[in-house]
């Protein structure tokens, strides 16, 4: 018999691929679901995916290579895509896929599939890297070509099989978690207008419950990676729970915005990113104490086309492994503690320090120094106008400027 490896999470897609695929191929299903962080998510999957059809079921713990190559890496090149999305579900697919390529060879089977929709990005994401790492896999994409039109749908589909999954038409949310970030899309969201409901958000609080008091914390970079919190070294799955904790409690990290698909259309998506919006802005602390100008300025056009790349889905290609030279050789100096404050939904910086600051206090400051001379300001903004003055005095000349 025929074997498929399916990316499955126990949610309401993939809880009915196990036995479409059966019905539909005759293919036998192995299933591998990734632990990125999703926590007591993982507890019932063995059980549920046996029940579901599938013959055996692999849970791959994949946090450490999630954080250190795949999340510290976007991180150092301050990636954000569309101004506000963290990235939280791009980052984890082709590691998901990599995986998912790796059990197949294992395994000896002929396909993979997914749970991805046809309106979606994770489906380019995933197929994308199936692509990259073996071009010889069969790719099943079982929402592009089922009968089934709707969550609805899905969920009549599972009842009938006697298939428990953890959606219900009365909260039909579709979600993504991982050690990251928690994605909440559908139901009532679907329209920009409806405000978030209170009861929605699972990794913290809304602001308005957060604490009255602000809580401080210490981040310790080296070379561009979180290394220690408040003064203790901390190894990267454990800093991401140690602040996720934190923000969450705070009501740091959430995201309401509608972005614009790879496949075309805007979609509306709450995204809570706690740890990750308390590192992402203790790194650019730190980046504006140690980059010059000219290389942060231009890290900063990088980080836009870095952050499509990923939310593209084209993380396993060239163009991403050069990004990631450049990013590297600019975080050498970014080492150095910054102070953060947490309180009511923000994340402010209370303080950077770096022995590689090129921040110089007898240069910036407004009292009396003994290192700047003011007057060769003037010569500078003369040399720096030249071209400006040229112009004006052409147009004058030519009568293009009226006197």
């Amino acid at each position: 018999m025929k074997k498929v490896v399916l990316a499955y999470s126990g949610g309401l897609d993939t809880s009915i691929i196990i036995p479409w695929l059966k019905e539909t191929y005759g293919y036998e299903v192995i299933a591998m679901a990734a632990d990125l962080g999703q926590g007591e998510e993982l507890a019932p999957l063995q059980e549920k995916a046996i029940k579901s059809g599938a013959s055996k079921l692999y849970i791959e713990d994949l946090r450490e290579e999630f954080v250190s190559e795949f999340i510290f890496q976007t991180l150092k090149a301050g990636a954000v895509y569309e101004g506000k999305y963290l990235l939280g579900t791009s980052f984890a697919r082709p590691l998901i896929a990599r995986r998912l390529v790796e059990i197949a060879e294992k395994e000896g089977a002929v396909a993979v599939a997914h749970g991805a929709t046809g309106k979606g990005n994770d489906q380019v994401r995933f197929e994308l890297s199936v692509k990259a790492l073996n071009p010889d896999l069969e790719i099943i994409a079982p929402w592009r070509i089922w009968d089934l039109k709707s969550r609805e749908d899905c969920i009549d589909y599972a009842a009938a099989r006697g298939i428990p999954v953890p959606v219900t038409k009365d909260r039909p949310y579709s979600m993504d978690r991982n050690l990251w970030h928690l994605s909440h899309e559908g139901g009532d969201l679907e329209n920009p207008w409806n405000e978030p409901k209170r009861d929605l958000f699972l990794m913290g609080v809304s602001p308005e419950d957060a604490p009255d008091e602000a809580t401080y914390l210490e981040l310790g970079f080296e070379q561009g990676i979180p290394t220690s919190l408040n003064g203790h070294k901390i190894a990267p799955v454990a800093l991401l729970e140690a602040l996720n904790e934190l923000g969450g409690k705070n009501g740091v990290g959430i995201v309401d915005m509608v972005e614009n698909r790879l496949v075309g259309m805007k979609s509306r998506g709450v995204y809570e990113t706690p740890g990750g919006t308390i590192l992402y802005m203790a790194h650019q602390a730190l980046e504006h104490l140690t980059l010059d100008r000219l290389t942060l300025h231009y890290k900063e056009q990088i980080a836009l086309k870095y952050a499509e790349i990923v939310y593209d889905g084209v993380w396993y290609s060239p163009l991403r492994e050069g990004l990631d030279a450049f990013v590297n050789v600019t975080q050498k100096n970014v080492t150095g503690t910054v102070r953060v404050k947490l309180y009511k939904g923000n994340c402010s910086l209370a303080g950077t320090k770096s022995p590689y600051s090129l921040y110089n206090e007898a240069y910036a400051t407004f009292g009396e120094d003994g290192v700047y001379d003011q007057k060769d300001a003037g010569g500078f903004i003369n040399l720096f106008g030249l071209p400006l003055k040229v112009r004006a005095l052409m147009e004058k000349e030519s009568g293009l400027r009226s006197k």
